[in-house]
């Protein structure tokens, strides 16, 4: 990144990195009340369960993990993961004993400062049916409106799941993403901290959205929260979450495991607006199952990060359920967005679509990677796909690796993929109109951006028009 660009009439405009670190790159000198040694083992393991204080079973989860991702190598596809030193990672840092729970003054003061700064409370006050706050390992801060906890409605973080709701836990957790998986679910079930858990009972419906927000403060971190999503029968929830880091020289980790679970007509809607720095490797797996006549929205921003791989999937296991991945990728100096999305048709009836757009500067790359099965027993399929990139300069890549697999002659499936650059006429035609080449380029990428951004509450919508703006200004010059 640049910290000047030059402007149509010849002079230097500092700032748009420093906006973006006042903003969210700053780091807090804190003192924590815990953390691990680096490095992962088995000691390690049973040390953040004591710490968290959980039963047995929980333990045991953990532990077989942690045997799994030993054995599994690292992939050698997407991104380059080898230069990941898991035995320079703090896995788990407890920020504070004084957690505020769900009130917001009794957060200790310079956590509170973060999020405050980072807009989080008034957000909540403003917007939102809950919020929730994990900094670093811990969820500091969770509340749910009143009126929706009395009417059954669960919104807390999983660690507390684990003691308040263990059943419910028991249930559904590791069901929809096993930690066999891949390499990273293992690590997450292994050291998993934070996160949330939301179930919704049957026939209610969340008129506003629920809100998280996971900030990673200290270097060479790993945060790893643990988030699931119930909608009962009936049931309609929109969650959004948002992450940032400071910029450090050193690589931190961010693997989170997500899983949905949508009942008979159920409506769930998960939104990320994923702003990691560009020293983060955030390797994400999130994954929902849809019953009958169910609907399950992915709505995903991808923004920062040094490697982003992260495929959001539908598994379609009911008659008229549907899955929908939206997805956004803008790959700047140093990035690497490899995303995607993945769809299962498992039964008769299921609807589908994925909308994927990436935006590709200097020597930024960004990879569309998909997967779309139509199972021999899915009669009367209908899916969508469609990727488009759009290339900045000469320097910028991008790449589609689209998978189908069709078991039935009569699903209706239609794939759409297109790759552009940035036209002279267009600069020329909109720099003659008094804009200059950064604010020409910016409208020209919000543009090809704009019907996923539309797709997102309007005060994300703002947000995420605000990072790309911050990411354009430092592509020219």
């Amino acid at each position: 990144m640049q910290n000047q660009v030059e402007v149509s009439t010849g002079e230097a405009v500092v700032v748009k990195e420093d906006e973006y670190r006042e903003r969210y790159g700053f780091n807090d000198d804190i003192k924590y009340n815990f953390r691990t040694r680096k490095g992962l083992d088995e000691d390690i393991v049973r040390e953040i369960s004591a710490m968290k204080g959980e039963p047995e079973w929980m333990l045991e989860k953990r532990l077989a993990a942690y045997k799994i991702f030993k054995s599994k190598p690292t992939p050698q596809w997407g991104g380059n993961l080898n230069d990941i030193d898991y035995d320079d990672i703090y896995y788990y840092l407890k920020p504070t004993d004084k957690k505020g729970g769900d009130n917001w003054d009794a957060v200790p003061e310079d956590i509170k400062k973060t999020f405050d700064k980072l807009g989080i409370p008034e957000a909540e006050r403003k917007f939102f049916a809950g919020a929730e706050a994990q900094y670093d390992s811990e969820v500091v801060y969770s509340h749910i409106r009143e009126d929706l906890a009395k009417e059954g409605v669960v919104f807390i973080s999983t660690d507390e799941a684990v003691k308040e709701y263990p059943e419910l836990l028991k249930k559904y957790f590791g069901t929809v993403i096993p930690a066999s998986d891949n390499k990273f679910s293992a690590l997450n079930t292994a050291v998993w901290s934070g996160g949330s858990f939301i179930y919704v009972p049957k026939g209610v419906k969340l008129k506003m959205p629920l809100q998280a927000y996971f900030r990673i403060n200290a270097e060479k971190a790993g945060q790893f929260e643990r988030t699931l999503i119930i909608a009962d029968e009936g049931a309609d929830v929109t969650y959004i979450e948002g992450c940032t880091a400071p910029i450090y020289m050193s690589s931190s980790l961010h693997s989170a495991v997500v899983e949905l679970v949508a009942h008979k007509d159920a409506h769930i809607r998960y939104v990320t607006i994923q702003n990691w720095s560009k020293n983060v490797y955030n390797l994400v797996t999130q994954r929902a199952f849809a019953y009958e006549n169910a609907r399950v929205e992915w709505i995903d921003g991808n923004i920062g990060s040094k490697l982003n791989m992260k495929y959001p999937s539908v598994f379609l296991k009911g008659r008229g359920s549907h899955g929908e991945i939206m997805s956004i990728a803008v790959a700047g100096e140093g990035q690497v967005q490899d995303s995607g999305g993945k769809i299962y048709h498992l039964a008769p009836d299921t609807t589908s679509q994925i909308i994927s757009k990436s935006v590709s500067s200097g020597n930024g790359v960004t990879t569309y990677r998909g997967l779309l099965h139509i199972g021999g027993n899915a009669t009367n399929v209908k899916s969508t796909v469609r990727c488009d990139a759009l290339l900045l300069d000469e320097e910028s890549k991008t790449n589609t690796f689209p998978y189908m697999e069709v078991n039935r002659d009569d699903a209706t499936i239609t794939h759409e993929a297109s790759t552009g650059k940035v036209g002279e006429e267009q600069l020329f035609y909109l720099m003659s109109r008094g804009l200059t080449e950064e604010d020409a380029l910016t409208t020209i990428v919000l543009g090809f951006l704009e019907p996923l951004s539309k797709a997102l509450p309007m005060e994300y919508s703002i947000e995420l028009k605000r990072l790309v703006k911050l990411d354009m200004s430092n592509s020219v010059g």
